[in-house]
């Protein structure tokens, strides 16, 4: 998953412009762009928690790749096309300001829940490289997650520039080589004539029936593919966006299945269910096949170059949604000043440190919930509600648009808008609905405490914070710049 870059903003109506010269459209191909797109969203974290399912990782994954990311990526093609300004735009114009404050937020809300559950896999990650013993301590966990937090947030308002290019490496040394080589252990174990820890026959390729319990884990696929609508703004840099976009899509969905499926299935052959954490599976994995073979001390190696890729991923875009979120509440004045503050190199460091401070007490709860694997499933479930929030409003939206603005130019038209954003929304909504009941594989604890959790995290952070900003703003807090 890749969170959102903040919107640039455009020059306000009236206001000069600069002359400037010509210049040429830069074009990219629809290949480029599928790897892009590809590299925005694939990656191993999620693999554990499929592996769980063994041959069925494979329908489990396809079904919200048909039904979720290809209508995401479909309507914020045309979103992007047609609006600059990201969702905020987009959710403002096709239905109100309020409504595209909500949808802001709950993109920056989310990360509050995301950075516990990232850094705990972090955090389960690196303790394969000094004690695997400790990926399963929860206070070990929290401690791991409050000091790269804050190490992280003392980086970013800093403003540095160092880390800039670590996320396109992250890609290539935290993803493609671990997951091929995840890959390749696997089909040399089996064709070495090892049984595979989890049943490869055709009657297991549907997940066994026992209710919703036994599908909730699919709810975190949804998280897995957000993002999608984030490489929409590269539409307008295809020669053909009509015909080439739509390629583009497939493609990427095409290599972003593989990423996802494989390792899945890879870890599923030597890790039997009821030992897989679904925090450390991947390490756990690594550590099955290079005890094998014979080469346990490259299990080190791996987990480096895993931890290293995820600190850099989180230290580029750890200010994003920080950013966009400012920009916006700026211009229309939905936060308070204190919160609007920039240091001197132009980084919202008070809105971060308010973020610090709740991810904080969320991070601490690992030092109190007993099964870590269970701590990182409901912070990934709470994440999934808030984000999940945002494409409710973006296919609502799309269809709003299309009928109230129906001559805007666009780039990309959706083939059969109504129907690429309903079946989107009620998939988003499915989701939600599902992510309330709780995993078959933590069924130990009361159902109560896991609704007050989960339905406590959405409530709180992804409505009611929102709300409260929308009516307790004073004129006073749109910036002066932005002050008609």
């Amino acid at each position: 998953m890749t969170l959102t870059e903040p919107a640039r903003e455009t020059p306000a109506a009236g206001a000069p412009s600069t002359p400037s010269a010509p210049q040429a459209q830069q074009f990219i191909s629809w290949v480029t762009l599928a790897m892009m797109t590809t590299a925005s969203v694939a990656n191993l974290r999620p693999s554990p928690s499929m592996a769980l399912y063994g041959l069925a990782a494979v329908f489990l994954y396809l079904v919200p790749a048909v039904v979720f990311l290809l209508p995401t990526a479909l309507v914020s093609a045309e979103l992007a096309s047609g609006w600059t300004g990201g969702v905020y735009r987009w959710v403002s114009e096709g239905l109100s300001k309020p409504l595209g404050f909500l949808a802001v937020w709950c993109q920056f809300a989310m990360t509050i829940a995301y950075y516990p559950s990232l850094l705990a896999y972090v955090a389960s990650t690196f303790a394969y490289v000094i004690d695997p013993r400790l990926a399963d301590n929860g206070l070990y966990i929290a401690v791991v997650i409050v000091v790269i937090y804050w190490a992280g947030v003392f980086v970013s308002s800093r403003g540095t520039k160092a880390v800039a290019g670590l996320a396109g490496m992250g890609l290539v040394i935290g993803t493609l080589i671990p997951g091929v080589v995840l890959v390749v252990l696997g089909l040399v174990f089996l064709a070495q004539g090892n049984p595979s820890a989890a049943p490869m026959d055709s009657g297991h390729f549907l997940p066994p029936w026992t209710g919703l319990a036994s599908l909730v884990l699919i709810v975190g696929n949804f998280l897995s593919y957000a993002g999608m609508e984030m490489n929409g703004v590269h539409v307008a840099s295809l020669r053909e966006p009509g015909k080439q976009f739509p390629r583009s899509v497939f493609a990427a969905t095409g290599l972003v299945l593989l990423i996802f499926i494989l390792p899945a299935l890879a870890i599923s052959w030597v890790m039997p269910g009821e030992d897989l954490s679904l925090t450390a599976g991947v390490m756990q994995a690594f550590q099955g096949f290079f005890d094998h073979f014979g080469v346990g001390w490259l299990t080190k190696v791996v987990g480096v170059l895993l931890v290293a890729a995820a600190l850099g991923g989180m230290l580029t875009w750890l200010a994003g949604p920080a950013k966009g979120l400012l920009m916006v509440s700026r211009q229309e004045g939905y936060l308070p000043p204190v919160l609007q503050k920039l240091n001197r190199r132009g980084v919202p460091r008070n809105i971060m440190v308010a973020q610090g401070g709740l991810t904080t007490l969320i991070a601490l709860l690992y030092a109190f919930i007993p099964d870590v694997s269970s701590a990182y499933w409901i912070f990934s479930v709470i994440t999934t509600q808030i984000y999940l929030v945002v494409y409710l409003l973006m296919f609502a939206a799309v269809v709003r648009l299309r009928r109230t603005q129906p001559d805007r130019p666009r780039g990309f038209r959706v083939p059969a808008v109504r129907l690429v954003a309903g079946v989107g929304f009620v998939a988003s909504v499915a989701a939600m609905c599902i992510g309330f009941v709780p995993p078959e594989q933590f069924g130990g604890g009361p159902l109560w405490r896991y609704l007050l959790t989960v339905g406590g995290g959405l409530l709180v952070l992804g409505l009611l914070a929102p709300l409260a900003f929308l009516k307790f703003r004073k004129p006073h807090w749109v910036a002066p710049e932005h002050r008609g």
